[in-house]
């Protein structure tokens, strides 16, 4: 729900289709706390404006010229890292997955998806936190539990899993810092050691591990899901 007084959530919308471009500023717009200030009809051209803008969230397409959603999420984690980072996309399969998750960005929504849907998944990766597509999720369940069988998982400390739950409930490092009296950096060591444990390239995929062996209630992974 949008907050009159607020100052708007500012978005740099990146897609090849111009007509796409429109309607999601349309509802994007629609929603009174989101303000596009930019569009990018390439990943070169969304790198530039992120530069010049720099946006609140920025929801990027997968597949653009020059540059795709990918390489531009991975531009913004190393330059822009204050700007969230939403993937808009048509494509659900794993490998485009998984190069999004290890790019580091925040959301990954499916265009089959509701106006409601996208406008709250932009609300929620400006509050720093993971949004998944449930058919994205499948995705990744499925792509965990082919590995798991083949990887053997070490078991996290009480405290790495206690930092790992926070983040399936979509804390940033620092909230999870505060909720537990450590550190952000702490909090980033835990992440790192839980990643190598349980063979996981992203904190995503860490938790959907940790549901798939019984470590993290389903519930927690998702607690949007009602």
């Amino acid at each position: 729900m949008s907050n009159p007084g607020a100052k708007p959530i500012r978005v740099l919308l990146a897609d090849d289709h111009t007509i796409v471009r429109a309607g999601i500023r349309k509802f994007l717009e629609s929603a009174g706390d989101i303000e596009v200030v930019a569009e990018a009809e390439n990943g070169e051209t969304a790198e530039i404006l992120i530069a010049r803008h720099h946006p609140d969230v920025a929801v990027l397409d997968i597949q653009m010229p020059r540059a795709t959603g990918i390489e531009v999420a991975r531009w913004i984690k190393a330059n822009e890292r204050s700007v969230g980072v939403l993937i808009l996309t048509a494509y659900d399969d794993e490998p485009y997955v998984m190069a999004v998750l290890e790019a580091g960005a925040n959301g990954y929504v499916l265009k089959t998806a509701s106006p409601e849907e996208v406008i709250r998944a932009v609300r929620e990766v400006y509050e720093g936190k993971s949004v998944l597509d449930p058919a994205v999720t499948h995705t990744l369940m499925s792509h965990v539990f082919q590995n798991s069988d083949n990887q053997p998982v070490e078991t996290p400390t009480e405290r790495e899993l206690e930092v790992l739950r926070l983040a399936a409930r979509g804390y940033t490092n620092k909230a999870i810092g505060v909720q537990l009296g450590i550190s952000d950096r702490t909090v980033q060591g835990h992440l790192a050691h839980v990643f190598a444990k349980m063979n996981a390239s992203s904190r995503t995929e860490a938790v959907m591990r940790a549901v798939s062996l019984g470590w993290i209630a389903q519930d927690i992974a998702n607690p949007d899901e009602r």
